[in-house]
């Protein structure tokens, strides 16, 4: 199996262009753009020969046969202002291999592109309910930052829809090429990451609603202040968590929004997301405690109403023995001694297929470890090489 690097960047190039925004993609899940590149993915499956099928929520799969394949892939959606490489890079280099390996009589490879990898509607979304991980039912209820419910954005691609969820028993396992998104392979250096394990994350939104107020007439030790909670808040909980977390644990306060967010009015009403990742799901359970108990103090110090949103989440997963081998053989025949084996700090839609079938991931370096960002990139020489270490681990496995 001889994967064509030319061949391959063209089409990582051609994908890129679908969204392009200075030197990023803009191509968030549903949006008219995710849409247009979904469809030109699905051209491109048809012409390497797969069977292009989109399911509900707008997963498309390119189908090797009627028989049971490895499935390889990641998702073609972006954030807000995303890099060009995030996810795109996992897709194109699945397709590249599943030509190469159709051309060469090799094992047949199916490709998907996950829909809503970065959380419009939560975590993950499209992998989860392919995985049976959260209801469609439930799902549909999801709503994003704007109010925009799920079942409204996937009814988008209603027109597209090629059937039911496949069943995950036609796939043998999953592997997922992608970038870093941090800095060790850059810094040190090295050509590819062999991933041992990923992170497991929470994610859920907290309202703290107090009373809006004249900002020049309010005395300050009568104000109900919404945001003045919130800061409360996080110095709190970055105290509280310092007896229990660990140089890997990370949090993440976002998503703040003020109402009515007036420069001379005393805010009524604050809703942000909190999110935490850790490896260890003990640790990520007790820091949910402190985060209810922390938010529940601060509300009834500062006389706020304290709601909150519906908690999402994936738990840590390790990476199968075996498809990590066969990709570790890979990297030291490529390049020997320039590769690592790594854990992901990252949450990416392998954690959801673990529930189903064999997993691996595959690391290309991010130079600066710069990510989620129009500045993401990595040298064309290092996709390449990733693209080779993959196929040569497909190789491996077959």
């Amino acid at each position: 199996m001889t994967p064509n690097p030319d061949r391959f960047l063209e089409s990582l190039h051609a994908l890129r262009s679908i969204g392009a925004v200075e030197t990023g993609v803009v191509r968030p899940a549903y949006s008219d753009k995710d849409i247009e590149a979904r469809q030109w993915l699905a051209a491109q499956m048809e012409q390497a020969g797969l069977t292009p099928y989109f399911d509900p929520v707008g997963n498309l799969f390119g189908l090797a046969g009627v028989g049971q394949s490895l499935l390889i892939g990641s998702h073609s959606d972006t954030q807000p202002e995303g890099g060009w490489l995030d996810g795109a890079y996992g897709v194109m280099t699945a397709l590249e291999i599943a030509r190469a390996s159709k051309e060469a009589g090799g094992p047949p490879v199916s490709v998907v592109s996950f829909q809503d990898e970065e959380g419009r509607f939560g975590v993950t979304t499209g992998s989860t309910v392919w995985s049976g991980g959260r209801s469609l039912a439930e799902t549909d209820g999801l709503t994003d930052s704007d109010g925009v419910s799920f079942a409204d954005a996937r009814a988008k691609m209603a027109d597209l829809v090629s059937g039911d969820f496949l069943d995950p028993a036609r796939f043998t396992g999953f592997i997922e090429a992608h970038i870093e998104q941090g800095p060790y392979l850059d810094t040190y250096q090295e050509a590819v990451g062999v991933v041992t394990s990923i992170v497991g994350i929470r994610d859920m939104r907290i309202t703290l609603e107090g009373q809006q107020n004249h900002a020049g007439t309010t005395p300050m030790h009568l104000r109900r202040d919404a945001f003045q909670g919130l800061s409360e808040f996080n110095a709190r909980l970055n105290e509280r968590f310092r007896a229990v977390v660990n140089r890997e644990t990370v949090w993440t306060i976002g998503h703040v929004a003020l109402h009515p967010n007036g420069a001379s009015i005393v805010p009524g009403r604050a809703v942000f997301s909190m999110q935490w990742r850790d490896g260890d799901a003990e640790r990520l359970n007790r820091m949910e405690e402190i985060i209810r108990q922390t938010a529940q103090e601060v509300a009834s110090a500062r006389d706020l109403r304290l709601s909150f949103g519906a908690l999402l989440g994936l738990e840590p997963v390790t990476m199968d023995p075996r498809l990590q081998q066969a990709l570790a053989e890979a990297a030291e025949a490529e390049v020997p001694g320039r590769w690592r084996k790594m854990p992901s700090g990252a949450l990416h839609d392998t954690t959801n297929l673990a529930r189903h079938m064999p997993v691996a991931m595959l690391f290309a370096p991010s130079i600066g470890g710069v990510s989620h960002n129009f500045q993401e990139d990595t040298a064309e020489a290092d996709l390449v090489t990733g693209l080779k270490v993959l196929a040569g681990g497909v190789a491996r496995l077959a």
